[in-house]
């Protein structure tokens, strides 16, 4: 078949990102002829892509002639071609963060002109592509906006739509504006794909009356399950090594907004800990309650001497948690409480207090300030690791912790976790709660420990479960872990995932129950 994709972004990261990256290798793995438009400038280094497609550049729906570059025989029946629309150097995103050779700014900050030019230079490249392969058998719009109005202004049938939730929660319920460009995109689409039902209600809140409810269909992503697998103990330090070898030999620039020097700091202490590893990863915002593992860390560390915790991961927050963990290392608890209180101010928005942070602070446990002190230097920054990187230093971790705050449209990273037979202690709500339900009815021992309900005690509830956990017999732990890393498999591979989406565009969904 041949299989048409709109994702918009790159493909490597985090996110949306990796479901697109995955998601074409393994409909190629399956014998389809993938055909991306995405942004990624080097999509010729990734060795799956076995052709690009370029435009001279252009303003507005003006575009050039495509050409296409074939990079290398294509091995077995599949092939994947990615193109790239001559959209210029403004990318409109849910949340910003540096691209390479982009002003990436927000939806919000964008004029409806801004917005129309760029999804008028990306429905002329959609229609140069459609041209190219004589139609497309099957078609996904990534996010609800904007890629399915661009698929429905292209003439693009039939097509399903994959909800990541970033657009849903980021940028259409704060912004009522967008609803009508989403309604354009989705009108006409035969299927939604969602991670959770969590997802799914939000998004039929936010966007009611078009019929939303008899097309929605679960879509999670999947996991690379030969990547993220177990690791023998005995294994973790020289695999950790590895990579940090890897990462000092590349060349200066060779991963975007990386500090190489940081990461091979940190990959060198997370290999060397006496104790046990923990790490979190994802985006330094406060909107993935990082602080409150910071928070936590000291009673975490004192309860497992030599232990180390390890943040890998980038946003505009970073600034905010380096001054959190010097504050709390240094046992200086009202510098803390200050920054507990101006919260979200030091992300670059609005003061707003951290609620769960602040109730920690205003009564810490006895002991806490010397716990502090003694925790200080076992926290390190890694940066930005691509998917391959976080894949090869995860399987080394101990336990993983996913303590979000906002809502999540399903819980790629813990799911990972669980197939590296890392135990995910996870936020309880939205899509991760789904996840870890899931773990939790296939194993049953770790129904007290995955799950962290958020509130006033959230820090010591996250420090309680981690604790738990690390205390039992490392032969348990091991045990434990390959039965989580076999339900891991059992629910998410990007086979099936790919075949989802192949019927999904259909309209062949497995339906979301519609809640009373």
């Amino acid at each position: 078949m041949k299989i048409l994709i709109f994702h918009g972004y790159l493909l490597r990261g985090t996110g949306s990102n990796i479901y697109n990256a995955n998601l074409a290798r393994a409909l190629a793995g399956l014998g389809h002829d993938v055909h991306l438009l995405c942004q990624d400038r080097d999509a010729e280094r990734l060795d799956w892509v076995d052709a690009v497609g370029t435009w001279p550049e252009a303003d507005g729906a003006e575009i050039g002639e495509l050409a296409v570059e074939s990079l290398r025989a294509t091995p077995g029946s599949g092939s994947v071609t990615v193109y790239r629309p001559p959209i210029g150097t403004l990318l409109p995103v849910y949340v910003e963060d540096p691209y390479e050779g982009f002003e990436a700014r927000a939806f919000p900050r964008l004029s409806d002109d801004e917005i129309e030019r760029y999804v008028a230079a990306n429905v002329a490249a959609v229609r140069a592509v459609q041209e190219r392969i004589g139609g497309a058998d099957a078609a996904l719009a990534n996010h609800l906006i904007m890629g399915p109005v661009i698929f429905a202004r292209a003439g693009v049938r039939p097509y399903a739509v994959k909800n990541h939730g970033s657009d849903l929660e980021y940028t259409i319920k704060p912004n009522p504006r967008f609803v009508p460009w989403a309604e354009e995109g989705l009108e006409p689409a035969a299927s939604v794909l969602v991670g959770s039902e969590h997802t799914a209600a939000s998004m039929w809140a936010a966007i009611p009356g078009i019929g939303l409810e008899e097309k929605t269909g679960f879509g999670p992503p999947g996991v690379d399950t030969a990547a993220f697998a177990p690791l023998a103990r005995e294994e973790r330090p020289g695999r950790i090594l590895a990579l940090r070898d890897r990462i000092a030999a590349e060349p200066p620039s060779a991963t975007f907004g990386r500090d190489a020097d940081e990461a091979v700091a940190a990959l060198t202490e997370f290999a060397a800990a006496p104790g046990p590893r923990v790490i979190f990863v994802g985006k330094l915002i406060v909107s993935k309650g990082v602080d409150l593992i910071v928070a936590a860390w000291p009673l975490i560390h004192a309860a497992n001497p030599g232990a180390r915790l390890m943040l890998v991961g980038f946003g505009g927050y970073e600034m905010g948690l380096r001054a959190l963990v010097t504050a709390v290392t240094d046992g200086d608890l009202d510098s803390a409480r200050a920054i507990a209180e101006v919260g979200r101010g030091l992300e670059g928005g609005e003061e707003a207090p951290l609620e769960y942070l602040s109730a920690f602070f205003d009564s810490p446990p006895e002991g806490y300030v010397e716990a502090g002190l003694a925790a200080a230097g076992s926290i390190s920054f890694a940066g930005r690791l691509e998917h391959d990187e976080v894949a090869a230093v995860e399987p080394a971790a101990d336990s993983m912790i996913v303590p979000s705050t906002f809502p999540e449209a399903f819980g790629m990273v813990a799911a990972e976790a669980a197939a590296s037979g890392v135990l995910p202690v996870c936020a309880e709500h939205s899509g991760l709660a789904e996840v870890t339900a899931t773990l939790a009815r296939e194993v049953p021992e770790v129904k007290d420990l995955i799950g962290l309900p958020l509130g006033a005690g959230a820090v010591g509830d996250l420090a309680e479960k981690v604790d738990r956990w690390l205390s039992l017999p490392e032969a348990e732990r091991a045990r434990i872990g390959r039965n989580i890393a076999e339900s891991a498999d059992r629910n998410w591979s990007w086979q099936g995932v790919a075949r989802d989406v192949i019927s999904a565009s259909a309209g062949e969904v497995r339906r979301v129950a519609v809640s009373p």
